[in-house]
């Protein structure tokens, strides 16, 4: 019996030695070496790990930096000069990107919204999404409770007297917390030199539309009218648009209730439209 114990005992440990030994070898041979410079790129970036650059976080922006496959300006974070500082010591152009910023496509607050029930329930938006749609005769829009507020990181919702998210664009990095914690998906990330904006997400047409709410886009299509052709399109009772760098703001001129509108940078705060222009400046 403790021979054949002592056995076992020899046999465990002759493995856990083979196998000690194969793992040091392919860690030996197989080790790929990091370049030394992901980790110093990864402190010159905001470590806020937000996502808005497409990458997982800042150390795989940091990562795709020093590979070359992405340009320090794609960082809708990090300031001018770090951006700059960034670009200075990987010896690269900082590269332009359009800013992106959170979006809202619904215009029906409190005073424009018929209710039908009175939801009583936890504070939040995808909570009430499970009750009836909150108590609001429109089912599509904005539900009011703030979800999309606690969700960002960066302070740059806040909820007005009508229960409706405002975007600070100056403050939006186009991180994606608001469109990911949304329950009707009225959030979305746009470039912020496309000027024309549809609050409405309701399918609905003409006297449908506007019961339930008084600013919903009714579908006249008037906006993809007075459009140049194909810019703006009808689909599924609500305008699509195709080529906002052609319309005007006459596109909205004739908008019954307002669902379409044309929107500046100087109506949501001023900011650059090309992220890190300064140091493209120096280094272009």
């Amino acid at each position: 019996m403790d021979s054949a114990v002592f056995i076992a005992a020899a046999i465990m440990t002759g493995l856990a030695a083979f196998f000690g030994l194969l793992l040091a070898g392919a860690n030996r041979w197989l080790r790929v070496q990091e370049d030394p410079r992901v980790e110093q790129v990864e402190t010159l970036l905001p470590g806020t790990n937000c996502g808005a650059c497409g990458q997982p976080g800042c150390r795989g922006f940091a990562e795709a930096l020093v590979l070359g496959t992405v340009t320090p300006g794609g960082c809708t974070v990090s300031t001018a000069d770090g951006i700059r500082g960034i670009a200075d010591f990987l010896g690269v152009d900082v590269g332009l990107q359009v800013r992106r910023v959170a979006r809202l496509h619904c215009a029906g607050g409190t005073s424009s919204v018929r209710m039908v029930a009175d939801y009583r329930g936890p504070s939040s938006c995808r909570a009430a999404h499970l009750v009836n749609g909150g108590g609001r005769a429109c089912p599509w829009g904005c539900l009011g409770l703030g979800d999309c507020d606690h969700a960002c990181s960066f302070g740059a919702i806040h909820m007005n007297d009508e229960a409706l998210p405002v975007v600070a664009v100056d403050l939006c990095t186009a991180c994606n917390d608001c469109v990911a914690v949304c329950p009707l998906d009225l959030f979305t990330l746009e470039p912020i030199t496309n000027p024309l904006l549809v609050q409405c997400r309701n399918p609905l047409s003409g006297e449908a539309a506007r019961a339930v709410c008084r600013v919903a886009c009714d579908a006249c299509g008037r906006c993809a009218l007075d459009a140049p052709e194909g810019a703006v399109r009808m689909e599924g009772g609500l305008p699509h648009i195709y080529a906002p760098e052609q319309t005007a703001a006459s596109t909205t001129a004739r908008c019954p209730t307002g669902a379409i509108r044309w929107v500046t940078g100087d109506q949501f705060g001023a900011t650059p439209v090309l992220l890190g222009i300064e140091a493209a400046i120096t280094h272009g």
